[in-house]
């Protein structure tokens, strides 16, 4: 849409606005697995992805139910940081959680 700009001498020029496109989103899985707690998934959750006891803990059930479940969707900068720390925290407290992203 045209955007009428004032220009020297009363006149009025036309400057074309640009068109700004919304960055892809993705979501980040949480993978089952036969080790991990649920009270580490759980946990992970609250601390990692901002969640509540209530929605931590359907999701938890969504991924030992089914096997995969999303955590959240974010901008692919903000996954890409969420993956990480899922994965150190697990590592630090000895646990193989895998989590991944794609594209939503």
């Amino acid at each position: 849409m045209p955007e009428f700009v004032p220009q020297a001498g009363g006149q009025a020029g036309v400057k074309e606005r640009q068109k700004v496109e919304r960055p892809r989103r993705f979501k980040v899985l949480l993978l089952n697995d036969n080790y991990t707690t649920m009270d580490f998934v759980v946990m992970v959750l609250k601390t990692v992805f901002h969640k509540s006891g209530n929605e931590a803990r359907s999701i938890m059930l969504r991924v030992h139910e089914n096997g995969t479940g999303v955590a959240g969707v974010y901008v692919k900068s903000i996954a890409e940081a969420k993956v990480k720390k899922t994965h150190r925290l697990a590592l630090a407290h000895g646990f193989p959680l895998r989590c991944g992203m794609e594209p939503e």
